[in-house]
């Protein structure tokens, strides 16, 4: 028993509590600790000052380059953090006497089993970089997202490669993997198109509905906030359709993208208002009755 306990080893100090290791590694891992939160702090910021005048951005060439702009610092600030920590890491662990060679040599098995064993993560990450390289959409356009079960409908407010978060019309935040986007409607891109369909009494004529829209639309080419979003005057293409109380007479407006919703509500008000003023009569409200579509 003597014997047994005099060939114990006696067990060495801790590393960390051992000057000598701190002289060694001490400054490398306060660099690369210190470059990490600091990487991690800037880029932040970064990041919410380019969302930030993203959003206020218009639909000309300027606000297309700011939405870019923040689509790009979101994806470079995300890697670049990535890289800072996975350094910091490294160095922790070499610090404490692991040997990252083998890790990294073992990088290319590794990714050979992570595309055997995260086919979705894999997915998700291949379709976020083709959404970025082709510039489907970016941070702040207005878009409707199909996916296998549902559409989520809003405003981007951040693409990485692998997820895409939309700020929905309610205030909710959807997080949507890029694998499962299957359409993509952007809103934000081009031109849009308000439609508004105006329901009056059958005996009404149409061609006097027409002249009194006519003359509306003369009136609001010139007039703010219409001037500004619109980039074509109103025009009535007619009656659509006709039901048993009611002609249907759609009008249609070309607009700036991120303006049609605004513009039609505020049509539909102008024209409300324009129609009770020349006593034109409307159909009547059956109580529980759902109006037929339109078109």
């Amino acid at each position: 028993m003597i014997g047994f306990l005099a060939q114990t080893p006696t067990p060495s100090p801790t590393p960390f509590v051992d000057a000598t290791w701190w002289e060694q590694h001490g400054w490398a891992l306060a660099i690369s600790l210190v470059l990490a939160l600091a990487l991690s702090l800037l880029s932040r910021r970064w990041v919410r000052r380019s969302r930030k005048r993203a959003k206020v951005s218009g639909d000309d060439v300027e606000g297309r380059r700011l939405r870019r702009v923040a689509t790009v610092v979101g994806l470079v600030a995300g890697t670049v953090v990535v890289v800072a920590w996975l350094v910091f890491a490294m160095t922790m662990l070499a610090a404490v006497g692991v040997s990252i060679g083998p890790i990294i040599a073992s990088a290319g098995i590794a990714g050979v089993a992570l595309g055997f064993g995260a086919q979705t993560l894999v997915r998700d990450t291949i379709s976020g970089l083709f959404i970025f390289l082709e510039g489907q959409f970016d941070v702040g356009d207005v878009v409707d997202l199909t996916t296998g079960s549902a559409t989520v409908s809003g405003t981007i407010e951040g693409l990485t490669l692998r997820i895409t978060t939309v700020r929905q019309y309610d205030g909710s935040l959807s997080i949507v993997p890029n694998g499962t986007i299957e359409i993509t409607n952007n809103r934000t891109r081009g031109w849009g198109r308000a439609v508004v369909d105006v329901r009056v009494a059958l005996a009404e004529d149409a061609d006097r509905i027409r002249e009194v829209l006519e003359e509306l639309f003369d009136e609001l080419e010139h007039q703010e906030p219409f001037q500004e979003w619109l980039r074509k005057r109103p025009q009535v293409l007619g009656v659509t359709q006709i039901t048993d109380t009611a002609k249907v007479i759609r009008v249609a407006a070309e607009t700036q993208p991120s303006n049609r919703i605004d513009a039609e509500r505020l049509l539909r008000e102008r024209i409300s208002a324009r129609i009770a003023e020349r006593g034109i009569k409307v159909p009547p409200i059956v109580p529980g009755a759902v109006p037929p579509p339109a078109g």
